[in-house]
């Protein structure tokens, strides 16, 4: 995860803010909602998968949800796969001239399909963390997040976490917003998710609430809804790449070199854009 601090001193709040922001991130785009602590990987398996034989196959193997809206889910419940992840890995296999095969898995379960070879590669919002850095291979990120404070729209009181002080936010109790939130001097109102989250910050039982910033723009991308704004963003970003395991190093520098060119022509701005928005991937 690349962090982006601030170029001026910190005070001794500012920095534990910083670092509850870092660690909230890194946790908040692992894997589907219903893991909080995104899945720990188990330990990598010592091989890894080689350019000549995804040639050989013709087929880039690629492990993913499919339950996970916006990024890996089906269209209506059961139609295709598609998502921002799946869009992204097809267009990686149009630029390398192989065709992507998905196997759908639950995400307790991701790693271990990983590590027993059962796919090549990961896509499903995996966080580049330290730890899973150690463990596995990963691509050039695609996608790059903050997490967001929102307000309603005419709240100009709250800017920036500091001001959060004594105000009162809306946070799922599990989440590592609540965690933010409270670390911001906040008064937190626990909820179950984000739909009430929105709900008490428009009837105006709470100030604000916390959360991923791919959350409110995939929210807003459907609903547009003109009562809340973000307010502010962490100085922390969160990046999310494919994992692979380690010695597949010939096939991770293919996959950067697609990635390059789909950044530079703009597929990757075309595919955030489709689903979130605006350009989610830099």
């Amino acid at each position: 995860m690349t962090r982006f601090l601030p170029s001026i001193p910190l005070t001794r709040r500012a920095l534990g803010l910083a670092a509850a922001a870092g660690a909230a991130l890194a946790l908040a785009a692992c894997g589907s909602t219903g893991s909080e602590t995104g899945g720990e990987p188990a330990e990598a398996s010592a091989s890894g998968v080689t350019w000549e034989s995804v040639q050989e196959s013709g087929k880039l193997t690629i492990g993913t949800e499919g339950t996970y809206r916006p990024f890996s889910y089906h269209e209506g419940g059961d139609g295709e796969l598609t998502g921002y992840d799946v869009e992204v890995a097809r267009a990686v296999g149009e630029k390398l001239g192989v065709e992507i095969e998905f196997a759908e898995t639950q995400w307790d379960a991701m790693f271990a399909g990983l590590n027993a070879g059962r796919f090549d590669a990961v896509a499903n919002q995996v966080t580049m963390t330290p730890d899973r850095m150690e463990e596995y291979l990963f691509s050039t990120p695609y996608t790059v997040s903050t997490g967001v404070i929102v307000t309603l729209a005419d709240n100009d009181s709250i800017t920036s976490f500091d001001d959060l002080e004594s105000q009162r936010t809306a946070q799922s109790r599990a989440s590592n917003w609540y965690t933010l939130a409270v670390d911001s001097g906040a008064e937190v109102e626990p909820v179950e998710g984000w739909a009430q989250s929105v709900t008490l910050l428009e009837q105006g039982r709470v100030d604000a609430t916390i959360n991923d910033k791919l959350t409110v723009l995939d929210y807003q991308k459907t609903e547009d809804n003109q009562n809340i704004k973000i307010a502010a963003e962490t100085e922390e970003t969160s990046e999310v790449a494919f994992a692979f395991p380690k010695g597949s190093e010939s096939v991770v520098e293919q996959v950067d070199s697609a990635l390059a060119e789909l950044a530079a022509d703009g597929t990757l701005a075309e595919i955030s854009t489709e689903y979130f928005g605006e350009d989610v991937s830099q």
